[in-house]
């Protein structure tokens, strides 16, 4: 596979230095892109970087993942409007560990020459102290070549019209010698001649290829890869309760796979390309079929099967998938039966959730007074308003439909505690008994 091409039909291609092509024809290439451990998972921005590691691999090449342990520490500069708050040691000793978990997901670290790598930038800074730093690599960058950089540039432009008060501090703006030393490390230890990131990493790259021609004569190459972004031209991996994360326990799996399904035709279309593994031929085809019928949504069903099985799992998925149904009058309460707990409750986060005591339940006559007064009115104000509809055939408890509005209480609580009620087509209530 030649990665350039393939780069470049998926439309993750933005630019790469002369020279980058030729180098990966000839040889079996070692490249690496960092990841700073800022949260203790990464979310779906970060995935889109992964896939260019992912595809490296594929190509026959060697992915080098680096995770920040030391970068991380300080805070890179690129794309930020204000500097970063700084994590602890501890924190980001944690952080470090979930990201190496995640990452190992989605490369192969058992192929043989071009297995995957982790390592991390703290084992080589750890025991470097600042004035041999300054020594050894400040002398070869000069604060001109620094200064032109994109992310210094506006930070510091943005500081002089008085749009940011705290404009750019020594600590960031260093960054980018640090991650180059990186790269410096990483040519003459590991024989890394690659570099790989967002495009956005194209300041901090460069300055590693250069620190490489100026410290060692060598010749290294950087290439990077289209930011991810909304139709609206926002930065993508974030929804409206914040970044999407690929810890479960951030971001559900039920969560994660309605992401994806929610995304628009456009969005879908291209995305399809960057977060899955599809040949070319066979995205086309579900391209295809989704514009003959895009009420069925095809693009979004197989781009949000494909990650969120890659992600999490099939089991996940499935679960997800039928979650997905309840809420669209599909599914029994053998499927309710079926959720886990904190996927119920992504399901029907949102809708009233109303508590009602073990006692008042234990006690309770009839399906019409638990509906009414038991619930404080949420579902029905009265008693007859619970009985019309009861009677109208409009009101169902755990999917099954209340045929008599004297019935006895006597439906099976999902996860011991839980009753979905649906009153009429779209009304949802999900009843606690505690």
């Amino acid at each position: 596979m030649n990665l350039i091409e393939e780069l470049r039909w998926r439309g993750m291609l933005h630019d790469f230095m002369p020279g980058t092509e030729e180098l990966l024809a000839s040889e079996m290439t070692s490249g690496y892109i960092g990841f700073d451990p800022t949260a203790k998972s990464l979310h779906i921005g970060n995935l889109a970087t992964i896939m260019l590691l992912v595809h490296l691999q594929r190509a026959g090449h060697k992915p080098f993942a680096l995770v920040g342990g030391a970068t991380g520490m300080i805070g890179d500069p690129s794309g930020k409007s204000a500097e970063r708050n700084l994590l602890s040691e501890e924190v980001l000793r944690e952080n470090q560990e979930g990201i190496k978990n995640q990452l190992e997901k989605f490369l192969d670290f058992n192929c043989g020459a071009n297995s995957a790598e982790i390592v991390n930038n703290y084992d080589w800074f750890k025991d470097f102290n600042f004035l041999d730093f300054l020594r050894e690599v400040g002398k070869h960058i000069t604060v001109n070549y620094m200064m032109s950089k994109d992310s210094v540039k506006k930070r510091i432009s943005a500081d002089e019209e008085g749009d940011r008060a705290e404009g750019l501090s020594y600590t960031e703006f260093a960054y980018q010698l640090i991650q180059g030393y990186d790269f410096y490390h990483l040519y003459k230890n590991k024989g890394l001649k690659l570099q790989m990131g967002a495009s956005d990493q194209w300041g901090n790259i460069t300055t590693g290829t250069e620190l490489i021609r100026r410290m060692d004569g060598g010749k290294a190459f950087a290439l990077v890869g289209k930011l991810v972004t909304k139709s609206d031209g926002t930065k993508f991996g974030k929804s409206e309760g914040g970044n999407v994360w690929l810890d479960p326990n951030l971001t559900s799996p039920y969560k994660f796979y309605q992401f994806w399904l929610n995304l628009s035709d456009e969005e879908a279309e291209k995305l399809i390309k960057v977060y899955t593994l599809l040949p070319q031929e066979e995205i086309e085809k579900i391209t295809e079929e989704h514009k003959q019928a895009p009420h069925l949504r095809l693009l979004q069903k197989a781009l949000a099967k494909d990650v969120t099985i890659r992600v999490h799992s099939e089991e996940d998925y499935l679960a997800a998938v039928d979650a997905s149904e309840i809420l669209f009058g599909k599914g029994d309460l053998e499927t309710l039966k079926g959720l886990k707990e904190d996927i119920l409750l992504s399901v029907f986060e949102g809708v009233p959730q109303i508590e009602v005591t073990q006692a008042d339940y234990t006690n309770a006559a009839t399906v019409t007074d638990l509906l009414s007064e038991l619930t404080g009115g949420q579902v029905f104000e009265s008693k007859g308003e619970a009985r019309r509809m009861i009677k109208n055939g409009g009101v169902s408890v755990n999917r099954q439909k209340v045929q008599n509005a004297d019935e006895a209480v006597n439906f099976e609580l999902l996860q011991g505690k839980y009753l979905v009620v649906q009153k009429g087509k779209k009304n949802y209530y999900l009843v606690s008994v505690n």
